[in-house]
C-alpha cells in the first residue's frame, strides 16, 4: 500500500531545551536549503520587510505546505477580514479550498476575536486584561485545533496597540514561551521600513530581539529592475546561511536562488 502523508507528532517541548531541535519544514524551493532543514519547532520568527516584498505569501505558502503534509494550521488576519484573505489565497496556484473546509488551514479575524473576548480598546490601545485576554485567546485556538504552525499577520498593528516598549517585549516573549511549549512554530509579520545603517528590523526595535529569528525581505535594483531579496538574519537551534537571496514569486509558490547568479551585487538596498 503507498505511504500516505501522516500527521506529525504532536511535539511538547520544554522551553528550557535539552535535546535536539527538530525542524519544520517549509517546503520553499531554496529556504530549507539557506536553513540547514527548516525552521526549529517551536521557533517564534520574525518575517520583517517592507510592503510588497513577499511576506505575506511566504508565509502563507509555509502553512499551506504544513497543511497539505497533514499538520492543523493558522493564520490570524490582523488588518483585514478573513473573507478577503481567503479570496486572494485561491490566486495561488498552490491553495487548495479543501485545506480549509477540513480544517487544516484555520483564518481568523482579530477583530472578531476581540469582540468575543470583549476587548475595547480605549484611544486604540490595549488595556493590561486585554493583553492577557488576548494572549489566552491565541494560547486557546492553538491547543484546542492542535495548531502545529501560526502566522500573525501583522504583529506590528498588534504592538502600534500596547501602551511601551516594555509591554511589546512582555507580550512577544510570554507569545512565544507558551507556542514554544505547545511545539507551534511561528511566523510573526513585520512591517517596517528596513534601515541597514540601524540594523532594526521593526517599527519599534525590540520585536526581533524577543523573537528566535529575524528572516529579512526587501528590494534590490538592478538595472532598471528592482528585485525581491530575503536574508535570514538569525534563526536560534539552526545554522544557516546568511547570504541575501533572490525571491522569484511564481504561480506556483515562491523559488529563492543565491542573488549573485543574477549578476554583480550592487549593495543598494531600496526602502
Amino acid at each position: 500500500m503507498a505511504e500516505e502523508n501522516v500527521k506529525p507528532k504532536r511535539v511538547m517541548l520544554d522551553p528550557r531545551g535539552g535535546r535536539p531541535r527538530e525542524k519544520s519544514k517549509t517546503h520553499i524551493e531554496g529556504l530549507d536549503r539557506i536553513l540547514n532543514g527548516g525552521i526549529p519547532i517551536g521557533n517564534t520568527t520574525l518575517l520583517a520587510g517592507t510592503v510588497g516584498s513577499g511576506k505575506t505569501t511566504l508565509a502563507m505558502e509555509y502553512l499551506i505546505n504544513g497543511a497539505k503534509n497533514g499538520e492543523t494550521t493558522c493564520y490570524i488576519s490582523v488588518t483585514e477580514p478573513s473573507s478577503k484573505m481567503l479570496e486572494n489565497l485561491r490566486t495561488y496556484g498552490f491553495f487548495e479550498d479543501s485545506l480549509v473546509t477540513e480544517g487544516k488551514l484555520n483564518v481568523f479575524d482579530l477583530g472578531i476575536i476581540n469582540d468575543r473576548l470583549g476587548v475595547e480598546r480605549l484611544d486604540g490601545s490595549y488595556t493590561s486584561k486585554d493583553m492577557e485576554a488576548l494572549l489566552g485567546a491565541f494560547e486557546d485556538i492553538v491547543d484546542e485545533l492542535q495548531i502545529t504552525r501560526l502566522v500573525i499577520d501583522s504583529i506590528t498593528a498588534i504592538c502600534y496597540q500596547l501602551p511601551d516598549k516594555g509591554a511589546i517585549r512582555n507580550f512577544i516573549f510570554r507569545l512565544g514561551q507558551f507556542l514554544a511549549t505547545f511545539g507551534c512554530t511561528t511566523m510573526l509579520i513585520s512591517e517596517t521600513v528596513v534601515d541597514a545603517r540601524t540594523q532594526t528590523y521593526s517599527i519599534f526595535g525590540v520585536e526581533e530581539a524577543v523573537a528566535d529569528g529575524v528572516i529579512l525581505m526587501g528590494n534590490v535594483q538592478r538595472q532598471g529592475d528592482l528585485l525581491r531579496t530575503l536574508q535570514v538574519v538569525k534563526m536560534r537551534g539552526a545554522k544557516h546561511s546568511r547570504s541575501r537571496q533572490l525571491v522569484e514569486l511564481t504561480p506556483i509558490g515562491l523559488s529563492i536562488v543565491p542573488l549573485l547568479k543574477w549578476g554583480q551585487d550592487t549593495g543598494q538596498v531600496f526602502t
